[in-house]
């Protein structure tokens, strides 16, 4: 695929969210069209970068609006006015838009995100401390060859990674196995990232 050029540097983050909002660049390659869900302010302490909008964040326009997002809410011990405060949590998926169903799931985000807007946005963020690396594209793009042999084991290397990124999987009910097999996950890594958020907001974990 054609890499795409990037777009000039922005002097304000509300003119480029303005811009991200309205791409549709990928629109005739998605099943559902383009409404790309992006959430930032030059405040924000805490970055979340996840996969792709499913189908019900599409219909809302809210990101992480499903149960998975209540599972990563409760993972964070943030309540739902926390965690959607902007000037406290920056929201920017790999793909920016619903990519559609494909054979076991969403299919992948489109690339197009990624390399149109991701480093303009991470510029108008100075004061992000935390970066959480939602499932393995993210964590391919931030930590590429420093990534292990498997999403499992980047998870569980979590503290070579630290303090700017904690690697996690994807809270979706579909990953109830893998929680299940990897009891360290709740055991060691979640009150590390419980404590990790109070050290950012002074949230006691729930």
């Amino acid at each position: 695929m054609k890499l795409l050029r990037s777009h000039p540097r922005y002097a304000s983050l509300d003119t480029l969210l303005r811009d991200v909002r309205a791409c549709r660049v990928c629109d005739a390659q998605l099943p559902a069209g383009a409404r790309p869900v992006v959430r930032a302010s030059r405040d924000a302490r805490l970055l979340i970068v996840g996969q792709a909008p499913g189908a019900k964040v599409h219909a809302s326009g809210v990101p992480w609006n499903d149960v998975s997002g209540k599972r990563l809410r409760d993972w964070l011990g943030m309540t739902e006015d926390e965690f959607y405060d902007t000037s406290r949590v920056a929201i920017i998926p790999m793909g920016f838009c619903y990519p559609g169903r494909g054979a076991s799931g969403d299919n992948p985000p489109r690339p197009e995100c990624a390399q149109l807007w991701l480093e303009p946005l991470l510029s108008h963020l100075p004061r992000i401390e935390l970066t959480l690396l939602v499932g393995h594209y993210a964590q391919r793009h931030f930590l590429g060859s420093r990534c292990q042999s498997s999403l499992t084991e980047t998870v569980r290397a979590w503290a070579e990674y630290a303090p700017a990124y904690v690697p996690l999987p994807h809270p979706s009910p579909r990953n109830q196995l893998w929680f299940k097999r990897h009891p360290w996950f709740a055991d060691q890594v979640l009150p590390m990232l419980k404590q990790r958020i109070v050290a950012l907001f002074g949230v006691p974990p729930r």
